[in-house]
């Protein structure tokens, strides 16, 4: 990865006279570029207003971005406070945040009963297990990590236990939550994450030592080193300001709780605290901060999902940061459009299993082919299904809740199961009928 270059910085700007400030600020310019966030690495290419230089307009967005920039109690590696600047672009983001785990996925079909959020909740979680383990170097497929965590199989490798960690660590987050965040909770939280996952199992957590030499280069090109972390003497007490400014909540000048977690993800990995894992430790903080806030759409959406697509973006946004000044709003701005995006997945996946599940009840109704095959109560448990994908079916409770005979009940299910639309199994010495993996799918013939 090519390094950004330092961008200039506006004491430096103003300084050399180079710039005409007082036209500059009469022009009115945002801190945006058709809102985007823009770094000096990309803006100097850019064609520049009319009657401006590069620096001069360069100039103008650190002067609109100063009057937005409110420092935070976090510090860079020399000690001076990162800022974040929240414009017109990030606010409305975080409405739209807002609005949406406020209930408006909550409303939807898909999840409005108990067993049907549980369903949801499980492929979410696995998905994020799956995904942020993927960006440290996992190589299991879906379909393994799939059957690894819903089965409860033990783990064959490290790939597999690193999935198996971070979903452990995700299901355990609800209840972190009521925690306040402290220095022993994050060594906690990365030693859950860490288990039998390290060549050094004395690794997981501690925090890193001198002796470690920890520094961050680039995967391609190891020659190339992307972030020199703090000194590791100052780690306690930088963890210790992170859980400040983590357990702050509303009290002094408001920080919007989004924000606060972003901040939180960001610090994390720009400390580097730990040996391996800081990736994800930084990620399982930003939900454990979310939920914390009341956000409880985290845990329906998978950030990592989306990280893992374009994954030299997540790294741009921390060297756009370092390497102008200390604006955490470049983290910022890229995190918000990963959770947006997350949020945008969520909505198009409920979106479609609701085009299915009602595309698959009417493929039931007594009038249509498939449903001409079945008796009442097949389409009875099939409909059941469609909305309830985690139950499981016996013989004898079919044959009490349709007062049938045993045979009776016996011949509906497996009836069903020649049809490929219920699977069978064992459950001790009892038969037991689980709905097809794909039901929708496979009822749409």
């Amino acid at each position: 990865m090519k390094l950004p270059p330092p961008a200039p910085q506006l004491a430096d700007l103003l300084n050399s006279r180079q710039v005409d400030v007082e036209g500059v600020l009469q022009l009115g310019i945002g801190p945006e570029v058709g809102g985007v966030y823009e770094h000096w690495d990309r803006l100097r290419h850019l064609e520049p207003p009319h009657g401006l230089s590069s620096e001069g307009w360069w100039t103008a967005l650190k002067l609109a971005r100063r009057s937005l920039a409110r420092p935070l109690p976090l510090n860079d590696k020399s000690g001076k406070p990162f800022t974040v600047s929240i414009t017109g672009t990030m606010h409305r983001k975080l409405h739209f945040l807002d609005r949406e785990a406020a209930g408006a996925i909550q409303a939807a079909a898909l999840v409005d009963d108990q067993t049907a959020r549980k369903h949801y909740l499980m492929r979410s979680l696995i998905e994020e297990a799956m995904t942020s383990s993927q960006l440290e170097g996992a190589s299991t497929t879906r379909r393994v990590a799939k059957e690894l965590l819903s089965t409860g199989r033990a783990p064959r490798d490290r790939s597999e236990q690193m999935i198996f960690n971070n979903y452990a660590m995700m299901q355990s987050l609800r209840s972190l939550g009521d925690q306040a965040l402290s220095v022993e909770l994050i060594l906690k939280m990365h030693r859950l994450l860490m288990v039998d996952a390290l060549d050094d199992p004395g690794q997981a957590g501690r925090l890193r030592t001198a002796e470690d030499n920890v520094v961050i280069q680039d995967r391609a090109d190891p020659t190339i080193t992307l972030h020199v972390p703090p000194p590791a003497a100052e780690l306690p007490e930088r963890l210790q300001a992170l859980c400040d400014f983590a357990n702050g909540g509303d009290s002094g000048e408001f920080l919007h709780p989004i924000v606060r977690a972003i901040a939180i993800h960001f610090q994390i990995g720009y400390d580097h605290p730990f040996c391996d894992g800081n990736g994800r430790t930084a990620r399982a903080l930003f939900y454990w901060s979310m939920l914390r806030s009341g956000y409880w759409l985290s845990e329906y959406v998978s950030i990592s999902s989306v990280l893992k697509k374009a994954p030299q973006q997540y790294v741009r946004a921390y060297l756009h940061t370092e390497s102008d000044g200390t604006d955490l709003s470049y983290f910022v701005a890229h995190q918000l459009d990963v959770i947006i995006a997350a949020v945008e997945g969520l909505r198009g996946y409920l979106a479609r299993k609701g085009r299915e599940r009602n595309q698959a009840e009417a493929l039931l109704r007594p009038g249509s082919p498939l449903g001409a095959r079945l008796n009442h109560r097949q389409r009875s448990i099939l409909l059941h299904a469609i909305r309830h994908p985690d139950s499981v079916y016996e013989i004898a409770g079919h044959q009490a809740a349709h007062r049938v005979t045993y045979p009776t009940a016996r011949a509906d299910l497996l009836g069903l199961v020649e049809l490929d639309l219920l699977r069978q199994d064992r459950r001790g010495k009892a038969f037991i009928f689980l709905p097809a993996r794909d039901l929708a799918q496979r009822l749409d013939v």
